[in-house]
């Protein structure tokens, strides 16, 4: 689980996880490459509606004829579009078990004052938390969020989040996050793109525990 082979993450919060069975779960795909688009996705899960999240163009360049897609309850709506093979729909603090994955509703929302109108707590926006193929790793993808009092105890082994600040926890405040969560291993997103620079690892890197492994999985 150290070196984190099974995950990439590409522009913003687009990430790609795969189990040791083939199981592929991506999350929010964006501005995909060709490289990146394969078509391969057994499951889609968008965590909120903004544009960089929510991308019909990149969603079609991840899904195939049976991509299953889970989304927040509130963007019954706007999923329904995509033309998933099946759509399930989640509220905060709910469970789904589907074949090769299990998945846990995280609510994700800003809590500092410049950023409450951005992803407002009202919305029902989520983060997830997944289990792939039967193995035990809880990966914990948080969505656009500020550390908050619904999520700074998630269980989680491996803990994706954003630190390019603007819309979600700047690297200081993520480093806080996440050394609340305490995973064994962090591997930040949303930075280096719309906002955020690759200088924020660094920065991040710095005041995450020594004990917990801090990851660079950019892709580009």
């Amino acid at each position: 689980m150290s070196s984190l082979e099974n995950v990439r993450v590409f522009t913003q919060s687009a990430i790609r996880i795969e189990g040791v069975a083939g199981t592929v779960v991506c999350f929010d795909p964006f501005a995909l490459t060709d490289a990146e688009a394969a078509h391969d996705a057994d499951y889609v899960l968008i965590t909120h509606a903004h544009y960089d999240h929510l991308s019909p163009e990149d969603y079609a360049r991840v899904a195939g004829e049976k991509t299953v897609v889970v989304a927040p309850a509130s963007m019954a709506d706007e999923v329904a579009g995509l033309g998933a093979a099946e759509t399930h729909l989640m509220g905060a603090g709910e469970r789904l078990e589907l074949p090769g994955l299990c998945v846990e509703a995280v609510p994700a929302y800003n809590v500092e004052p410049e950023r409450l109108g951005m992803h407002p707590q009202a919305n029902g926006w989520l983060g997830y938390v997944i289990t792939i193929d039967g193995e035990p790793t809880r990966y914990y993808v948080s969505g656009d969020t500020d550390q908050n009092p619904d999520n700074e105890t998630v269980s989680c082994d491996v803990a994706l989040v954003p630190i390019g600040g603007t819309y979600t926890c700047d690297p200081r405040q993520a480093a806080a996050f996440v050394n609340a969560l305490r995973p064994h291993a962090v591997v930040p997103t949303h930075y280096g793109s719309i906002v955020g620079t690759y200088a924020d690892f660094d920065v991040f890197a710095a005041e995450v525990d020594l004990s917990i492994s801090v990851t660079r999985k950019l892709e580009r």
